[in-house]
């Protein structure tokens, strides 16, 4: 496995890793402050995830946890772990959330409080590994909301993925997070696909 500590810093945005950001950068900021990835989505990752998240292998997941504690132990402590929300019709499909079966076990690892309550996702998309990155990103539109019963709103959160391809999914996660006044948002995944 290749470790990795990408960082994504929130100014500049689509524009990194460039010195100044750019002019869209400028007008509207990305919703991430940063993303953070234990590794390159590279081989024996590529095999890995897939059998974490497609065929369940727990045994998997826990690697990918353990691994991810490592590589976030140093990091500033978030007030919130936030996993990325499945839909209920593809929870009830899968079985289980990869998100949360990762964003659990890093919690309780770190000591950081999970908020698992946090953010949903209000309506069902299509699989993104089947889209391009403009459909991507027009495929999450309106999909995720912090529910009204979601108290305590924390100042600062970390979003748990398996996976950051094009950063689509966890950008529309942060702005419904934003919207509901948290002030900081970061990515915390187990791979980013370079």
């Amino acid at each position: 496995m290749f470790p990795a500590e990408i960082v994504q810093p929130r100014r500049p945005g689509p524009c990194w890793p460039s010195v100044a950001p750019c002019g869209a950068c400028v007008l509207q900021p990305p919703p991430l402050d940063a993303a953070r990835a234990a590794f390159v989505y590279a081989f024996p990752l590529d095999r890995l995830l897939p059998r974490f998240k497609f065929h369940r292998d727990l045994a998997a997941g826990r690697l990918l946890v353990q691994a991810m504690a490592g590589a976030f132990r140093e990091r500033p402590r978030p007030d919130a772990l936030v996993p990325v929300p499945l839909h209920r019709d593809r929870l009830r499909s899968r079985g289980y959330d990869q998100a949360l079966e990762l964003a659990r076990p890093l919690a309780r690892a770190l000591s950081i409080p999970l908020r698992s309550d946090l953010l949903l996702r209000a309506r069902a998309t299509a699989p993104q590994s089947q889209l391009d990155a403009r459909d991507r990103q027009r495929n999450l539109r309106g999909a995720f909301r912090v529910p009204p019963s979601a108290t305590a709103v924390p100042g600062h959160v970390a979003l748990v993925d398996d996976v950051m391809t094009t950063g689509a999914t966890l950008h529309a996660a942060a702005q419904a997070l934003r919207r509901a006044g948290v002030a900081r948002v970061e990515a915390w995944v187990c791979a980013r696909v370079p």
